[in-house]
């Protein structure tokens, strides 16, 4: 069974920007590899989308990874949640937060989008 990829779930994403590797790579003053360890080391969230690995601009506050993204990536993952499933909860509404949880992130309720993070567990 083929694996579901970002461009198939149901979010729609047409109201964020998206930055391949090498543009983030350039926003950030760093290499493509560099990028990709960030990645790797659960810093930021990409997924593909139409065959090319890609982050939400969103995700960048200050030309910089947001820092509570990290904790919060590895609390989905400790769910048992995969990169697609992680993109679309952050980016989609969610009912007990009343935003998206990259939108509360940014507003500072870090605790309260890994608590319901954790209860989807």
């Amino acid at each position: 069974m083929r694996r579901e990829t970002w461009q198939s779930c149901a979010v729609s994403d047409t109201a964020r920007t998206w930055l391949t590797v090498p543009a983030l790579a350039e926003r950030l003053g760093i290499t493509p590899s560099k990028v990709r360890k960030l990645i790797e080391d659960g810093a930021l969230l990409a997924v593909r989308r139409e065959g090319v690995l890609s982050v939400p601009e969103v995700f960048i506050v200050d030309n910089l990874p947001l820092g509570e993204l990290r904790g919060t990536i590895i609390v989905l993952g400790d769910s048992g949640f995969t990169n697609d499933e992680m993109m679309q909860w952050m980016l989609e509404r969610e009912d007990s937060l009343d935003a998206a949880p990259i939108d509360a992130l940014l507003a500072g309720r870090k605790a309260e989008v890994r608590r319901v993070a954790q209860a989807l567990g």
